[in-house]
């Protein structure tokens, strides 16, 4: 790139970074004030929450980058015409082609890099906060322990606790197990969750256990410590159950019997493999309509309100009839090809009206030419 293609990449990838920036904030805060139940209801860390609200981030950036360029490239765009620095690049003799190669090779990088996030990185991310959801709605602590109340589990176990500390020290712990005709009750100063062997398990101490068996016999033990096997209460099943957003882009396409039955019809699998590959083209979509609110029509000082916010629709539209396609092609497979030329096609209709356009340069030369021209002195009138 030469010095002024220089200039104006920088000029306009600041912007867009920005934009992006701002409202990648706006969503992970978003997402950071939905993931509270994680804290409030399931009795988790707040570095889980973190975790959750990270691993969300990369599907999210599917949808923010392409606004951002959008937001990013009007602002650059509009102050750059505003102060005439792009009239100063044609009457320099820059070709249109040559303006406009900045912007859309910064689409081309958000693209690539939208493209790669979407492939790789929100697959795997999905993954992770699909197993890290499971492992919290199914964790046994969760599960057996609520601070100040009787909570009762599967196989006649019932789990009082007075306080649980930040550190997960439990205290003043009380466990009632009916079987039949037995019942055994344990309590307990502190205790703790823990593993052992790889099972999980309570450690209580120190305490006592009662226990009246079925013959009417009382046996009392008095202990410093005593760990509690929770292996017959954990049976469950329940399995991760995966979606189409967590499916890699080969399992997508080639999806295996067993993944068509738990996530939906090969139709559907395609569906969203055709939407991770062409919703990073959205990115140089809304660059093209930027170039054409601001360089496809003549040059204005009052502004150009009504071109971005016809710029603005625009987008919009175009966005949400991808959404309608990538839905429709769920069930007709023969649609998926309108996926790509939406975009595409937008963006195309977009720089054929910025290359319609003549320069400024060339409109202000037009109407001086239109100017009546001085006669020769003496000539008849």
């Amino acid at each position: 790139m030469n010095l002024i293609s220089r200039y104006l990449f920088r000029q306009i990838a600041l912007p867009v970074a920005a934009a992006c920036a701002a409202l990648c904030g706006i969503g992970i805060l978003s997402q950071s004030l939905n993931q509270l139940e994680v804290i409030v209801e399931r009795g988790q860390s707040a570095w889980v929450m973190l975790k959750l609200t990270a691993l969300a981030t990369p599907q999210l950036m599917a949808v923010v980058l392409p606004i951002g360029v959008l937001v990013g490239g009007l602002m650059a765009l509009t102050r750059l015409q505003r102060e005439q620095e792009l009239t100063a690049c044609f009457a320099g003799g820059v070709t249109r082609w040559r303006v406009i190669a900045p912007g859309m090779r910064l689409a081309v990088i958000v693209t690539l890099i939208s493209l790669f996030v979407s492939l790789y990185i929100q697959p795997a991310a999905q993954r992770e906060a699909r197993e890290t959801a499971f492992a919290i709605r199914t964790d046994l602590a969760s599960l057996l322990v609520q601070e100040g109340q009787f909570v009762q589990a599967g196989g006649g176990l019932t789990v009082y606790v007075q306080q649980i500390e930040q550190s997960g020290l439990i205290r003043n712990l009380f466990v009632h197990i009916q079987d039949g005709d037995e019942v055994t009750t344990w309590d307990a100063t502190t205790a703790r969750f823990t593993r052992i062997d790889g099972a999980p398990a309570l450690l209580m101490g120190p305490g006592s256990m009662q226990q009246f068996s079925d013959r009417g016999v009382l046996n009392f033990l008095s202990f410093d410590e005593y760990a509690f096997d929770l292996t017959p209460f954990t049976g469950t099943e329940e399995v991760i159950a995966f979606r189409e957003s967590d499916l890699w882009l080969a399992e997508l396409v080639h999806p295996s019997a067993d993944m068509l039955e738990r996530t939906g019809s090969r139709e559907e699998l395609l569906a969203e493999a055709h939407a991770r590959i062409t919703s990073p083209l959205y990115a140089l979509t809304a660059m093209a309509l930027a170039l054409a609110a601001v360089l496809g029509g003549q040059f204005r000082r009052t502004g150009y309100g009504g071109r971005v916010a016809a710029a603005a629709a625009a987008f919009l539209v175009t966005r949400v009839a991808g959404y309608g396609v990538v839905a429709a092609s769920a069930w007709n497979v023969w649609l998926a090809p309108l996926q790509y030329l939406i975009p595409l096609g937008v963006a195309a209709l977009a720089l054929r009206m910025v290359f319609r356009q003549s320069s400024p340069v060339a409109n202000v030369r037009r109407a001086l030419g239109a100017l009546p021209r001085p006669r020769p002195a003496g000539a008849a009138s």
